[in-house]
């Protein structure tokens, strides 16, 4: 994930921090107040976000498209209304089993007492969203947050301000400001923000904003949860069909506009397939858009520092030799075409920076092992996509490398199956939050021994007699080095 802003650096005036200050403590204060919401509240709460999800869909994808000067309204129904319910409806369905306190086997000296793990709220959640999906990546972790009975303050980015104004209105018809508090994006920026005592922190953004983040997250102790992309790399298998390949992973790069934290970043294709491969995505793109301008289903880059640094990264490969297809005219305004670029080397900087726009570098390969080499030498992406029917093949790649998830065959549809965790991998985030896994993640699980009235205790205590010693010394293992 990339941060545009070179504002989420400036420090904020003490006015506004004093205010992020009073907001935290009434959320704390409130929290105070009802520390472990029962299942039916808190069912009840993701249940009215739902309605409003559904009330409100038509207005919130007309405000994304003002926010970025033309986004696809489709897809901002499929990403940032439909993904939050199919959320939502996943959590509901499951609560109450992971609300459950779990009974655990004690060690045998401790044999007949009574021990269990309750998973009890953490408090108040801080997350921070990126601005290309402002509402699947705030409500995500919010979802997450409130099923696990906590509070929420939430960062909306700077250059989202109309979608910000709807949700702020959606939200205060069913939440109270001390359950959820929305920070618009103009207010202190995100690494003020991090300087709270939060009880957990998530955020979206770039692996060199997520170190700042965590380091100041790390002064109160709080833990965090960071999603930050990455290099997502695609290889083609050599058995698997170059157009079907190609329809897909031109999808994934159209597809908001390639402005994606689990977009496909780059591609390996058989050295022998590569011209075929590079036309099957052209001809995918022309089926998909046939026209940019005026299109309605394709989305521009979100503002004018995006557009540059897009084409900073073309004119830098351009100028190191990079062979560029350009799939389309270019359209009005930022919408941009998929530009698709081959004979690549290591020095542009389409191989280093995470790209985050309609643009795939393409690798040509001999040996499997070779892309297995590159993948690893470099940091761990968010998503690895694998075409391929060979299961030997497929399963020799997964084994050898790393990604915070995979989706095999196609591009990151594995978001959208909430029954499973998502999240990165070193570079590319710590932690998850979708899931039991990120229920778990914003829950504190909490040990409780319960001692029998009846159970001998006492014997654990001085004076130790010698029969005791021996008892104790009985239960460690037979070999044992003697002085």
């Amino acid at each position: 994930m990339i941060d545009w802003s070179k504002s989420n650096l400036v420090e904020c005036n003490a006015p506004e921090l004093s205010e992020l200050s009073t907001w935290f403590s009434e959320l704390k204060q409130a929290y105070q107040q009802e520390t472990n919401p029962s299942l039916a509240i808190r069912k009840q709460r993701l249940q009215a976000l739902k309605t409003q999800l559904t009330r409100y869909q038509d207005v919130l994808a007309e405000a994304m498209s003002d926010d970025f000067g033309g986004r696809s309204h489709t897809e901002s129904i499929m990403a940032d209304v439909l993904a939050p319910v199919l959320d939502i409806k996943h959590v509901l369905s499951h609560l109450k089993g992971w609300m459950k306190s779990q009974r655990r086997p004690t060690e045998w000296l401790f044999k007949g007492n009574k021990l269990e793990v309750r998973y009890q709220p953490k408090g108040v959640v801080g997350i921070i969203c990126p601005w290309n999906f402002p509402l699947y990546l705030s409500l995500g972790p919010m979802i997450t947050a409130l099923a696990a009975g906590n509070r929420c303050m939430i960062k909306m980015p700077p250059n989202c301000p109309k979608t910000t104004k709807v949700l702020k209105r959606m939200l205060a018809e069913i939440y109270p400001t001390d359950l959820v508090r929305i920070v618009d994006g103009s207010h202190p920026e995100a690494m003020e923000i991090s300087h709270l005592p939060f009880d957990h922190l998530v955020f979206t953004g770039s692996p060199a904003s997520g170190k700042l983040i965590m380091a100041n997250a790390a002064a109160n102790l709080t833990p965090v949860t960071l999603e930050l992309g990455g290099k997502s790399p695609v290889i083609v298998f050599d058995d698997y069909d170059i157009q079907t390949a190609a329809s897909r992973i031109a999808h994934g790069k159209g597809f908001n506009s390639g402005q994606i934290c689990i977009a496909p970043d780059y591609a390996f294709v058989p050295e022998s397939r590569v011209t075929e491969f590079v036309e099957a995505l052209k001809q995918s793109h022309i089926a998909m858009y046939r026209d940019i301008k005026g299109n309605a289903d394709y989305t521009s880059l979100v503002d004018e520092a995006q557009h540059q640094r897009f084409n900073e990264l073309l004119e830098d490969a351009k100028q190191k030799g990079a062979t560029i297809t350009q799939c389309l005219p270019d359209g009005e305004g930022r919408k941009t075409p998929l530009y698709v670029a081959t004979n690549l080397t290591p020095n542009m900087r389409i191989c280093q920076e995470e790209i985050f726009g309609p643009l795939l570098p393409v690798h040509s390969y001999r040996d499997i092992d070779d892309v297995v080499e590159y993948i690893t030498e470099r940091p761990r992406p968010l998503a690895c996509y694998l075409f391929s029917h060979d299961k030997e093949l497929r399963e020799h790649v997964l084994e050898q490398t790393h990604s915070g998830g995979v989706t095999i065959n196609d591009w990151g549809w594995h978001v959208l199956n909430h029954s499973v965790p998502f999240g990165g991998v070193g570079n590319s985030g710590i932690g998850n939050y979708h899931g039991e896994e990120g229920f778990r993640e914003l829950s504190h699980a909490r040990s409780v021994l319960q001692m029998r009235g009846w159970f001998p205790i006492q014997l654990f205590s001085p004076p130790y007699g010698t029969w005791f010693r021996s008892w104790l010394c009985a239960s460690l293992s037979a070999s044992q080095i003697r002085v």
